[in-house]
């Protein structure tokens, strides 16, 4: 376990630093000397800078070798957290926020493709289960933590937490972790990789300034470049002989199922770590520690089921757990359009405790059924492609939330968000979840039995 352990700390770092700054950026905006709405741009260069170099994530490993691009990675990481931490002026915590970027956009991907080449694929859905938990995990911790870490310390000491980490990751990558590299020595599709980062980069900019409540041309505009990108990437690369993104791979049923359909799901369901917390301290009157701590009943279900996973997929297989349990995830958003002011603390995170076992079921079922039917020379471009729709799936559900709320609220004709307009928002995801199932019922229903083990003694 040596490997997905290494693979699995690497993950929390990356999906807990996109997130932990979010409550500190006041206090870095104080520090640095500018208007703390200016701190978004942190955030923004990082997440940019992780969608235009993971599609490439892939053909470096297989062309450098797996251990050295994720030991590197590691180390820029490492050293990008420290510059972030010891940063005096505005300029120099973007440019270190941007190298942290770099270093995540390597991390992930090449550190899930290590544990796929390196798990037999009976044992794929308890190693994946194990190294997804993390990335469940981070992002609802992200926020209470680096609030605490700010109120009580110095926000510097976010980006510090990252070194003793980091190091350790460094020598174990060195210690466990082989050196493979592809057979064939393919070249780089520049084009493709030009095509792909800007479609990613603009539609990222432009769901992040949606989610900051920027729903204008502009941010439309950002869109509209992403799509045509995206339309022209997709020529491209089902042009070329030796694409960045092998679209070829969509022909494998379980992979297409999990890349259309559970990339909606995910977004969908990533709707409820934005609107939640917001909704608690704009329409219910929580502090922001508050309204983070409650949330916390969410990453208590993400762990605690994780023990049960094996078990509950090897008794249902892949297709009625992603049916049954995607129908938990619809009536889990509608609950949370149930929730009052009144609602008491032990409600809502009960509440929040369902949400967080049915989205942990869900994403272990995506991250697991993607793979099992992938031939080994196919799977550095099909962790390429899902790694690269899921970073698009957590800007898209910030943006879907914050869109349905403001359209709301502009129907409604008021300037603040009342409990009505989040209570349609999540009644909108929890059908809009209910409505992509359809794309799980067209699943076999031995998918993935030789992995899940369903309908055998």
């Amino acid at each position: 376990m040596a490997v997905p352990l290494i693979v699995a700390t690497s993950f929390f770092m990356e999906n807990l630093d996109g997130t932990i700054i979010a409550t500190a950026l006041p206090q870095i905006a104080d520090s640095l000397g500018v208007n703390a709405v200016d701190m978004s741009a942190g955030l923004t260069a990082y997440l940019v800078t992780i969608a235009i170099f993971i599609p490439v994530s892939g053909w470096v490993a297989d062309r450098f070798g797996a251990q050295l691009v994720f030991g590197s990675a590691i180390a820029v990481f490492t050293l990008s957290s420290i510059l972030c931490g010891f940063c005096t002026s505005y300029q120099q915590f973007i440019f270190a926020r941007m190298l942290q970027g770099l270093g995540g956009a390597l991390m992930v991907p090449v550190g899930r493709l290590v544990v796929l080449r390196t798990t037999p694929k009976h044992e794929l859905l308890k190693t994946v289960a194990f190294i997804t938990w993390p990335g469940l995990v981070a992002p609802i911790v992200g926020p209470p933590l680096g609030g605490f870490i700010t109120t009580y310390f110095t926000w510097r000491w976010i980006f510090f937490l990252n070194v003793p980490l980091g190091l350790i990751g460094l020598y174990c990558v060195r210690r466990f972790i082989q050196n493979q590299m592809a057979d064939q020595k393919r070249p780089l599709d520049w084009i493709g990789f030009i095509l792909i980062g800007g479609c990613l980069a603009s539609m990222l900019v432009g769901l992040e300034k949606i989610g900051q409540e920027q729903i204008n041309t502009e941010s439309f505009g950002y869109c509209v470049v992403s799509l045509v990108l995206g339309v022209l990437s997709y020529v491209h690369c089902t042009r070329t002989r030796y694409p960045l993104l092998d679209f070829s791979i969509l022909r494998i049923q379980t992979f297409s199922t999990t890349f259309f359909y559970g990339s909606m799901n995910r977004a969908l369901v990533g709707v409820t770590p934005f609107l939640a917390p917001l909704m608690f301290q704009v329409a219910f009157g929580y502090s922001s520690f508050v309204s983070g701590l409650l949330f916390l009943g969410a990453a208590f279900g993400n762990l605690g089921l994780k023990p049960m996973t094996s078990s509950i997929l090897r008794r249902f297989g892949f297709r009625n757990v992603l049916i049954y349990n995607g129908l938990i995830c619809a009536g889990a958003a509608g609950l949370c359009a149930c929730l009052t002011s009144d609602a008491s603390v032990w409600v809502i995170t009960l509440v929040m405790l369902i949400y967080g076992l049915s989205r942990s079921m869900q994403f272990t079922c995506f991250q697991v059924l993607a793979f099992v039917d992938v031939p080994e020379d196919k799977m550095s471009a099909a962790n390429t492609l899902f790694s690269t729709v899921s970073q698009l799936c957590f800007g898209v559900g910030i943006a879907l939330g914050a869109l349905v709320v403001h359209t709301t609220m502009f129907l409604g004709e008021h300037s603040i968000a009342t409990k009505a307009d989040f209570s349609i928002a999540f009644s909108t995801v929890g059908l809009a979840i209910f409505v992509f199932l359809i794309g799980y019922i067209r699943l076999k229903p031995d998918a993935g039995a030789h992995v899940s083990l369903h309908g055998k003694s």
